[in-house]
């Protein structure tokens, strides 16, 4: 699902933060990325459902839909979806990769800019489907072990 050299590569940026929104857009935009915003998980959804997107950055805490919720939503409809998981509580919350479903979870700090950048650049260049989350990894293992 690599990104053709001829297409600008789409991204969904989505945060109910206004102030995040248009900060990471424009960071986004000024890399050459078309950036798509939406305010809440059930928007950035209806945005996933209904168009193609490169790559999907979302916030943690966000109202009635949270990023994780969003992320396994998404994952439901595209396994191999590249997803990028912001949040000021990554530490506090042991936020992983593992935990959340997402490819990649960067702290809201003053690195995140680099973070997001450099991210945003690996995911597009990745041939190979993502690591299933860890909870996915256990059912199989249950599954194997009980045929045994």
């Amino acid at each position: 699902m690599k990104t053709s050299s001829n297409s600008t590569p789409r991204i969904l940026l989505v945060d109910d933060s206004k102030d995040g929104l248009l900060v990471r857009k424009a960071l986004l935009e000024e890399l050459g990325y078309m950036v798509q915003i939406a305010n809440n998980g059930e928007d950035g959804l209806k945005f996933f459902q209904s168009f193609h997107f490169d790559v999907v950055v979302t916030d943690y805490r966000m109202p009635r839909m949270n990023g994780v919720e969003l992320i396994a939503r998404i994952r439901s409809l595209d396994a191999n979806a590249r997803i990028i998981l912001l949040s000021k509580v990554v530490e506090p919350l042991g936020l992983t990769e593992e935990t959340t479903g997402a490819d990649a979870v960067i702290s809201k700090s003053s690195s995140e800019p680099a973070n997001l950048q450099r991210w945003v650049k690996r995911l597009l260049n990745r041939g190979v489907p993502r690591k299933p989350p860890a909870s996915q990894k256990k059912r199989t293992l249950v599954a194997r072990n009980s045929s045994r």
